[in-house]
C-alpha cells in the first residue's frame, strides 16, 4: 500500500536568478509589481534547470521523509519528458502512473527570481487527463493541472466517494481557479486537508482581510484541517476548533521557489505519520526553510533527521494559538 500518491502536472523549470538592484528593473513590493522596459537587456547572475510542478515537488519531498509514494502525472514524449521520468526514478519514486503523451510536448516554466521572490511564466499543454486504476493508498495529494483537468477531477470525486477510507489533501492550481470556484468546491468538500497560500484562500472564500476569518470560512467548506501559508509571515492552521500560527525559521533565503511545496510535503508527511497538527506545522516550516536556502525546488528538501535537528536547534520557534 502507498502512503501517498500525488496527482498533478510535472514540468521542466528553468530558474533565472536576476541580479538584484538593477537600475533597469523596478520592484514595487506593496503592489506586487516587477517590471522592466520592453526590449531591455536584463542581467542574470545564475541559471538552473530542473524538474518541478507541485505534484512532483511534494512527492519527492514526501519520499525523502520516508513515505512510500507514487505520482499520477502526464508528460510529453520529448526530451523533457524523458528527463522528468529519469529524475523521478533517481529519487526512488514509483513511475508506473506516469503517462507519456505521444506527439506532445512536456509542460515547462520559466522562473524569474529577484530579491529571493519568484515570478513564474508557465505553459501547460492541453491533456486528456484520466484517472488510472487506483492501487491501495492511504492519502492522495491533488494539485495543479492543465486545462483538461475536469474529467479527472470528476473521476477522482467518484473514487473518493467509493473509497471513504482514502484521505485527500488538496492545493488547487491556477487552471483550477480559472475554471471557477464552483468546480473547485466540488472536490474541496471531500478533502481532509486543504493547503493554500493567503491569495488562494481569498479566491476561494472571498477577499477577507483577517487570517482568522479566512481560516474559519475555508475550514467551513470541508470541515477538516486547513492550512494557509503567508510567505515570510509564516503559516496558519486550524482543526475547526483552535487556530495556530507558526513563524518561519530564521534562515536567509536565496530563492523562495518551492517553499510552498516543501511546506506541504513536510506537513503531510508528519500528518501521515500520526504526528499531529502542531508538529506538522513545524515539519512544514523546517522543510521550507531549508529549501529557500537553495536554488531550485528540491535541492534543500530535508529527511526526518534533518527536520528534527532544525526543530531542536530553534526550540523557541513553535506554533502559538491565535
Amino acid at each position: 500500500m502507498y502512503d501517498l500518491i500525488t496527482i498533478g502536472d510535472c514540468l521542466i523549470d528553468t530558474f533565472l536568478l536576476l541580479k538584484n538592484n538593477q537600475a533597469n528593473i523596478t520592484l514595487k513590493k506593496s503592489h506586487k509589481k516587477l517590471s522592466f522596459d520592453y526590449g531591455e537587456k536584463i542581467n542574470i547572475n545564475e541559471s538552473h534547470v530542473g524538474i518541478g510542478g507541485n505534484a512532483c515537488n511534494v512527492v519527492i519531498g514526501a519520499k525523502k521523509l520516508g513515505l512510500k509514494t507514487s505520482i499520477i502525472t502526464e508528460i510529453g514524449d520529448d526530451i523533457n519528458g524523458k528527463v522528468i521520468k529519469k529524475q523521478l526514478k533517481g529519487h526512488s519514486i514509483d513511475t508506473k502512473f506516469v503517462h507519456t503523451n505521444k506527439g506532445q510536448e512536456t509542460a515547462y516554466a520559466i522562473v524569474l527570481n529577484y530579491h529571493a521572490e519568484r515570478t513564474i511564466l508557465s505553459k501547460h499543454p492541453q491533456r486528456d487527463y484520466q484517472l488510472p486504476k487506483m492501487p491501495k493508498v492511504k492519502w492522495i495529494y491533488y494539485t495543479s493541472m492543465g486545462k483538461g483537468f475536469p474529467q479527472l477531477q470528476k473521476e477522482l470525486i467518484d473514487y473518493l466517494k467509493e473509497n471513504p477510507d482514502v484521505k485527500l489533501a488538496i492545493n488547487p492550481g491556477s487552471y483550477q481557479f480559472a475554471k471557477g470556484l464552483r468546480t473547485i468546491k466540488r472536490i474541496l468538500r471531500l478533502s481532509d486537508v486543504i493547503i493554500c497560500n493567503k491569495e488562494e484562500a481569498r479566491k476561494i472564500v472571498g477577499n477577507t482581510i483577517s487570517i482568522k476569518s479566512l481560516l474559519k470560512q475555508l475550514n467551513a467548506v470541508h470541515g477538516g484541517t486547513t492550512v494557509i501559508t503567508d510567505g515570510t509571515r509564516g503559516a496558519y492552521a486550524t482543526d475547526g476548533q483552535q487556530m495556530w500560527k507558526m513563524p518561519i525559521y530564521p534562515f536567509t533565503p536565496i530563492a523562495r521557489t518551492g517553499a510552498g511545496d516543501a511546506y506541504s510535503s513536510g506537513f503531510l508527511a508528519a500528518i501521515i505519520k500520526g504526528k499531529g497538527i502542531l508538529t506538522a506545522m513545524q515539519w512544514g516550516a523546517a522543510n521550507a526553510g531549508k529549501v529557500v536556502q537553495c536554488f531550485g525546488a528540491q535541492n534543500g528538501l530535508s529527511d526526518e533527521k534533518e527536520i528534527n535537528k532544525t526543530i531542536k536547534t530553534y526550540r523557541e520557534y513553535e506554533p502559538v494559538l491565535l
